[in-house]
């Protein structure tokens, strides 16, 4: 495949592709027509998930997870070329009996028209709109992490980092009768999204200690020092964080021993282990779906660009963009 694709027409299949760490553009990607089992997909919107993508487009993949951060329909190999992403919303053009006009999630890279086997694609249920929907698979990793960390009524709550995965967290956790949830953010900004999800908000140097349950998804070391900081005696903190090549150090010598702190990961990629035989990944993502009619989550869309914007899109959220929540990208 050129490095440099001659000019396209709207009609060709494109997809964005890290060509080298730091840089991306847009290609013709070659498609053929659905077979049996088959559905043909036309995008409508896709959103950049923020953390890993910026790590994948800055090429901070470590050697030894190249398999298993590989994105279902991946093309290419880290660090670079490759095509990646996990949050496509489009409208099923071509595809079996029933299937024509329907709105569906796939876990697909940013492309404008797609062939999936007809089990990746996931129906929008009734009352969710497209653009909203972009936010599935971070609402998938809220749910997940919920159900490792198994909050109990009553419990206080704290979610460390306000942004897409954290606020989510924060929202459903709220939820479970009697908890008392705090969202822990070091921008004062994050104040007014976490108060339109019913959620308190605090500066990490106001936050609430003691608490039964914490959360971490701020991305940052420091955030889970935090974390820890604010975890009571024989408390859980729940890891969601992933930071690719970075080392992370923890003051594990203070008081982590002598307050029998758990810190316990969670990832996506695997059902929780007390949900894992009776639900599989079809099944939850269905759930993070029916979750999301809610509108007051449209709070979390701030960002949107057109397609061809992408690349552009991608260096700066990579290079920071701190008043960017969910980033997503909307095709003609």
């Amino acid at each position: 495949m050129p490095a440099h694709p001659s000019p396209v027409t709207a009609a060709e299949p494109r997809a964005c592709w890290i060509e080298a760490p730091g840089r991306a553009a847009i290609r013709i990607e070659p498609m053929s027509a659905p077979g049996a089992g088959e559905v043909e997909v036309r995008t409508l919107h896709s959103a950049v998930s923020r953390g890993t993508e910026s790590l994948v487009f800055r090429g901070e993949v470590p050697a030894s997870e190249f398999e298993r951060m590989r994105a279902p329909f991946q093309a290419g190999a880290f660090p670079a070329p490759v095509k990646y992403g996990y949050a496509s919303v489009g409208i099923v053009e071509h595809g079996p009996e029933g299937w024509q006009g329907r709105p569906v999630f796939c876990l697909h890279p940013h492309q404008t028209r797609y062939v999936v086997p007809v089990d990746a694609v996931h129906p929008l249920p009734d009352g969710l709109p497209p653009g909203r929907a972009v936010l599935a698979a971070n609402m998938e990793t809220a749910v997940n992490a919920l159900w490792d960390a198994a909050p109990r009524v009553g419990d206080r709550i704290t979610v460390v980092g306000g942004g897409v995965v954290g606020l989510l967290v924060a929202w459903l956790a709220a939820q479970v009768p009697g908890c008392e949830v705090e969202l822990v953010d070091v921008q004062a900004s994050r104040r007014a999204v976490a108060e339109r999800l019913g959620v308190a908000f605090s500066l990490p140097e106001h936050a609430r200690p003691e608490a039964d349950l914490v959360l971490h998804a701020s991305g940052q070391p420091q955030g889970l020092a935090t974390a820890l900081a604010l975890a009571a005696f024989e408390a859980t903190v729940i890891e969601l964080s992933w930071y690719g090549e970075r080392p992370v150090s923890l003051a594990l010598g203070e008081a982590f021993h002598s307050r029998r702190l758990v810190l316990k990961s969670s990832q996506v990629g695997h059902v929780a282990p007390a949900q894992r035989s009776r639900w599989p990944h079809r099944r939850r993502l269905a759930l993070a779906l029916s979750l999301l009619r809610d509108p007051v989550l449209d709070l979390l869309v701030t960002d949107t660009a057109p397609f061809d914007q992408l690349p552009e899109v991608l260096t700066r959220l990579a290079a920071g963009a701190p008043d960017t929540l969910c980033q997503r990208i909307d095709y003609a």
